[in-house]
């Protein structure tokens, strides 16, 4: 049988009461097992997943991450959320934590970028359901205007279905 989707990752922080503080006010995970000053698993709030995010403390000495700049390496991680109400609450959220460093319209999907406090990256991404994809639809990178696709597929339009779901 075929790998059927990535089950979680697993990061390296600096400080793990920074990184969990992070995960939990901006993205809204939960912490579901916790090694004070050590590490701590998160379960994403609408995952049944035992955990989908593991957090291990490596100090504050720590380097930043060089992948793609200097050594091969992880780019980012993407989380995908089901409705485009709920981009545009992150949006404002990552942008009040001083996260948010750019939106992306990819024609299948939307997606927010952003860095968590250590400058690792990460996506939140909304899947165009699939019955809405244009045959001949590209890959794409242009600026999102979130207003746009809100009026084109509706904000409560559950997305990834066909796709993801």
């Amino acid at each position: 049988m075929p790998v059927q989707r990535l089950n979680h990752a697993v990061l390296y922080v600096r400080d793990i009461d920074r990184s969990v503080a992070f995960y939990t006010e901006a993205m809204g995970f939960r912490v579901v097992h916790s090694m004070p000053g050590r590490g701590a698993f998160l379960q994403a709030a609408g995952s049944t997943n035992d955990h989908d995010l593991a957090l291990f403390a490596i100090g504050s000495d720590a380097g930043d991450s060089e992948a793609g700049r200097s050594t091969v390496g992880l780019y980012h991680l993407a989380w995908e959320v089901d409705t485009l109400a709920e981009l545009r609450r992150l949006a404002g959220v990552l942008r009040e934590h001083g996260a948010l460093v750019g939106a992306s319209d990819h024609g299948t999907t939307k997606a927010l970028y952003a860095h968590d406090p250590d400058g690792l990256e990460f996506e939140v991404c909304w899947l165009v359901p699939a019955d809405r994809i244009e045959p001949e639809a590209e890959m794409k990178t242009a600026p999102l205007d979130l207003d746009a696709a809100i009026a084109e597929y509706g904000e409560q339009t559950r997305g990834g279905v066909g796709v993801s779901v």
